[in-house]
C-alpha cells in the first residue's frame, strides 16, 4: 500500500552554495514522504563569484543574487525567512528569532562565514567587513556618492586587510569603479598582507601575474603586516614589539579571517577552535549523526580545504546523496574533495586570470569565459520554473489509502490537547466557556446596547510559511469586522491539515495557531474554539465575532455626494501570488506583498470613524472594482476615479504584462460592462493594466471608505503616520 504522507522532516539552515545545489538535486530525484524546509535570514543570497563584478559596476544587484524564495517555490521546498539563534539537539528543534521552533529528523547547516572582526581590537568599530554583503554594499554606494560630490581632486586612502582572492579582487574592483564614477578623486589603494606574498593559496604563476597587475595599477602591497590592532583611520602591527608598524588610511576594508556563528558550538556540536562545525568525509557532524554541515561553516576533518565557494558548490551533490541516505536509514558515502580546481579571479576591468594546479592563463577572453560560466549558473537557479521539473519527480504529497472521512477525519485529541496547552489564552474574560474547557461550544453574552457582527473566511494555502499563513488568515478574517465599525470580540478556527505523521501534524497546527493567536492577541480577542480535519491540502479560516453600537454601524450604503474615496493598502496580492505559485515572482515582490498582508486594519477602522466616515468595506476577493461597485449600488451614487492614484504593489504591473493573473480575475472582470454606469475615470487613463488591477482579488486587503472632503487630508495624514504608508485618495463620489 502506497503511503506518501509526510513522515520525516529535512531541515536546512542557510542558503549557501552547497545547499542551493543540493536542493535542486533533491527536487530532481524526488523525496516522497519527506517535507523539506530551508531557513535563511534573507530571501536573496549573493553568489560570491560575481560580487567583484557587482562592485566594479559590471552587474546589477539582482544579477548576482540567488532568489532563494523563488527557487524554493520552483523546487516545492518550504522557505522560511528568519534567523536561527540556537539548536536543541536532544529534542531535535531549531530555534529562530521570529518563528516558533521547528522540529527536524535530519538537519543540514550551510550558513557560510563572515570576516572575523572580533579577534582584533578595534576591527569591529573602525572597519567595513566585506560580509554581510548588503551592509558592505551600502558602505560602497555611500563612498561612491561621497567621492562624486567632492569639488576637486580630493585625496583618499583605502586599505584592504587581507591578501587572499577576496581582498585582491575587491581592491581592484573598487579602484576600477571609482575611476569611472569619480575620476576627479585621487584614491590610493593598499593591500595589507600578513604573509610575504599575495594570494598564498594560489600557484606562483598566478601570484606573479597579479603582482604585475597591482604594480601597474599602483596598488601598494604591505607584506608581512599582521594587523593586531585598529584605531580610527590607522592599522597597527605590534607582533614584533621591537618593530611596531602602522599604516594610516581613511577607509579600512576587512577581508580576512573567516568566523563562524556561535550557536552551533553553544548547542553542543563539536566545532574547531574558531567555531567551525567539524564533519567527516560524509559531511556528517562527528558528534551528531543526523546533523550535516557544508560550505564555509564546516571543517572536513579528513580533507582540510580553504574557505572558498568553489569547494562549497562541489559539496552540493555528495550532500544531497547523503541526506537521502540518512533519511532512508542507509549507510553514507564518503566524499573526497578535489585537490586541483579551476580558479577564475578577475582584475576589476573585465580581465581575469585562470589557473588549475600549476597551469594558468590570463586575458579579456578569460573574463568573458568566467562571465559566461557565472551567468549560466545563475540562470539555472533564478530562471528555474515549475515546468522545468518533471511532475512525477516533484515532492507531491498524495492522499494515503483508506483515510477515514466524517468525524474520523478529525485531528486526534492528544495532538489537539498538546497544541492548545502551548497557545496563549488572553482575553478569556469575554466568554463564559472557552476552547480550553471540556465543553463542546463557547458561550458569551451580548450587551443590550450592542449588536453582534459575525463573519467567516477560509482559503487554501498560498505560502509555505505556516506561522505567517496563520497571521495573514487571521488578518483577512477580521477585515469584515473592522469594515463595519465593530470591535472584535472572539474567533473560532477552521483548519484542514494535509496528511502527515503525528509529529508533523502537531508542528504545523501549532505554527498556524500561534501565528493566528499573535494577531488575535493584538486585536484583544480570544480564540475560543474551532474545528480541525484532515485533507489533501492545507486550508485555514476563521469565524469571527464583533460587537458594534446599534447607531454606529458602518455599511456599504452610506456614501454621499462629495465624499472622498480612500484606500488604505496597495493592490496586487492576487497577481503576485499567481506568479509566485509558478515560481515566476521575484522574492522582493513576494516579501513586500506578505508585509502588506500582515498589516492589521484595526487602527485604520478607528481612524476613519474619527473623521466622519459614512460607508466602508474591505477590499478582498472581488477586487477593488467589485467592492466599490457594491458600495455605489447600495448608496445610489456614482464615482470619479483616478487610476494613476491607485497604489499598486511592486511587480504587479510587470507580471500582468507577462500574462499572470489570479484564477478569479476573469470572473471579477465580468462586471466591467456594469461599471460604466457607476464609475468614470480621469481623462486619458486608458492603460489596460491599470484597469486590470481593479479586478485583482486581494487577500488581507485594505479598507475602502468615504469621508467628507474637508476631512480627507487630515484622515490620510493620520493613516500614513500610523503605518498605512500607501493609503491615498483614489477618487470622489458624484
Amino acid at each position: 500500500m502506497k503511503d506518501d504522507i509526510y513522515k520525516k522532516h529535512l531541515l536546512l539552515i542557510g542558503g549557501g552554495h552547497a545547499h542551493v545545489m543540493a536542493l535542486k538535486m533533491l527536487a530532481m530525484a524526488g523525496v516522497p514522504g519527506v517535507r523539506i524546509t530551508l531557513i535563511s535570514s534573507s530571501v536573496l543570497t549573493p553568489y560570491s563569484g560575481m560580487l567583484p563584478g557587482l562592485i566594479a559596476g559590471h552587474y546589477q544587484y539582482d544579477e548576482v543574487h540567488i532568489d532563494l524564495a523563488r527557487l524554493c517555490r520552483a523546487l516545492n521546498v518550504r522557505f522560511i525567512e528568519d534567523t536561527v539563534v540556537s539548536l536543541d539537539l536532544d529534542r531535535q528543534r531549531v530555534v529562530c528569532q521570529q518563528h516558533p521552533d521547528f522540529r527536524y529528523d535530519v538537519l543540514s547547516i550551510d550558513t557560510g562565514s563572515t570576516p572575523d572582526v572580533e579577534s582584533v581590537p578595534g576591527a569591529a568599530q573602525y572597519t567595513h567587513a566585506v560580509k554581510p554583503v548588503d551592509r558592505f554594499l551600502r558602505f560602497w554606494l555611500g563612498l561612491q556618492a561621497r567621492l562624486q560630490s567632492m569639488p576637486g581632486r580630493e585625496a583618499l586612502s583605502v586599505a584592504l586587510v587581507g591578501a587572499g582572492a577576496s581582498g585582491v579582487e575587491v581592491a581592484l574592483a573598487m579602484q576600477h569603479r571609482l575611476h569611472i564614477v569619480a575620476p576627479k578623486a585621487s584614491v590610493a589603494f593598499h593591500i595589507v598582507s600578513a604573509t610575504p606574498e599575495i594570494l598564498p593559496s594560489h600557484p606562483p604563476k598566478v601570484r606573479s601575474r597579479y603582482q604585475k597587475v597591482l604594480d601597474k595599477r599602483a596598488i601598494q602591497v604591505h607584506q608581512n603586516f599582521r594587523v593586531t590592532r585598529v584605531k580610527a583611520a590607522c592599522l597597527y602591527d605590534e607582533s614584533d614589539t621591537g618593530n611596531i608598524k602602522q599604516l594610516a588610511c581613511d577607509e579600512i576594508i576587512w577581508a580576512i579571517s573567516a568566523a563562524a556563528p556561535d550557536w552551533p558550538a553553544r548547542a553542543g556540536l563539536v566545532c574547531s577552535e574558531k567555531g567551525f562545525i567539524q564533519v567527516n568525509a560524509c559531511l556528517q557532524s562527528i558528534s551528531h549523526a543526523n546533523v550535516f554541515a557544508v560550505g564555509d561553516v564546516a571543517d572536513v576533518v579528513e580533507y582540510p580545504r580553504p574557505k572558498a565557494g568553489v569547494f562549497a558548490v562541489r559539496q552540493g551533490k555528495p550532500l544531497a546523496q547523503n541526506l537521502l541516505r540518512a533519511l532512508n536509514g542507509l549507510s553514507l558515502k564518503p566524499f573526497s574533495p578535489q585537490t586541483y580546481f579551476l580558479s577564475l579571479v578577475s582584475t576589476g576591468d573585465k580581465y581575469a586570470v585562470a589557473s588549475r594546479g600549476s597551469w594558468s592563463c590570463a586575458g579579456k577572453w578569460v573574463w568573458r569565459w568566467k562571465d559566461y560560466i557565472d551567468r549560466k549558473f545563475m540562470r539555472s537557479l533564478n530562471e528555474l520554473g515549475l515546468a522545468d521539473l518533471p511532475r512525477a519527480q516533484m515532492n507531491q504529497v498524495e492522499q494515503a489509502a483508506m483515510r477515514c472521512g466524517g468525524c474520523g477525519a478529525k485531528i486526534g485529541q492528544p495532538i489537539l490537547q498538546r497544541v492548545l496547552s502551548a497557545l496563549p489564552s488572553p482575553h478569556t474574560d469575554k466568554v463564559q466557556l472557552v476552547l480550553t474547557s471540556a465543553d463542546d461550544a463557547a458561550v458569551f453574552g451580548v450587551p443590550a446596547d450592542k449588536q453582534l457582527v459575525q463573519s467567516v473566511d477560509m482559503f487554501r494555502k498560498f505560502i509555505e510559511d505556516d506561522y505567517l499563513f496563520g497571521q495573514i488568515a487571521a488578518n483577512h478574517a477580521l477585515g469584515d469586522i473592522f469594515a463595519m465599525g465593530a470591535s472584535p470580540h472572539s474567533a473560532q478556527a477552521l483548519v484542514t491539515l494535509p496528511f502527515a505523521s503525528e509529529e508533523n501534524v502537531e508542528q504545523q497546527l501549532l505554527h498556524l495557531m500561534l501565528g493566528a493567536s499573535k494577531v488575535f492577541e493584538a486585536a484583544g480577542i480570544p480564540l475560543i474554539g474551532g474545528h480541525t480535519a484532515e485533507g489533501r491540502e492545507l486550508s485555514l479560516g476563521f469565524a469571527v465575532n464583533g460587537l458594534v453600537d446599534k447607531n454606529k454601524m458602518l455599511t456599504k450604503g452610506g456614501l454621499q455626494s462629495g465624499d472622498v474615496l480612500i484606500l488604505t493598502k496597495a493592490l496586487g496580492t492576487g497577481v503576485v501570488f499567481a506568479a509566485d505559485m509558478r515560481a515566476r515572482a521575484k522574492a522582493v515582490w513576494v516579501k513586500l506583498a506578505l508585509e502588506t498582508m500582515q498589516v492589521s486594519n484595526l487602527a485604520a477602522s478607528q481612524i476613519l470613524f474619527s473623521h466622519g466616515a459614512r460607508a466602508c468595506t474591505d477590499v478582498t476577493g472581488f477586487g477593488l472594482a467589485g467592492h466599490l461597485l457594491e458600495m455605489l449600488q447600495a448608496s445610489g451614487c456614482r464615482a470619479l476615479m483616478s487610476l494613476a492614484s491607485i497604489p499598486i504593489l511592486s511587480g504587479a504591473v510587470e507580471l500582468m504584462q507577462e500574462g499572470y493573473f489570479s484564477t478569479l480575475h476573469e470572473q471579477n472582470k465580468q462586471i466591467e460592462p456594469k461599471l460604466s454606469d457607476y464609475i468614470e475615470y480621469d481623462a486619458d487613463e486608458a492603460d489596460v493594466h491599470l484597469r486590470d488591477i481593479l479586478y485583482d482579488p486581494q487577500t488581507a486587503g485594505g479598507l475602502l471608505f468615504g469621508v467628507p472632503a474637508e476631512q480627507a487630508a487630515a484622515c490620510l495624514a493620520e493613516l500614513q503616520a500610523l503605518g498605512y504608508v500607501r493609503a491615498c485618495s483614489i477618487g470622489k463620489v458624484l
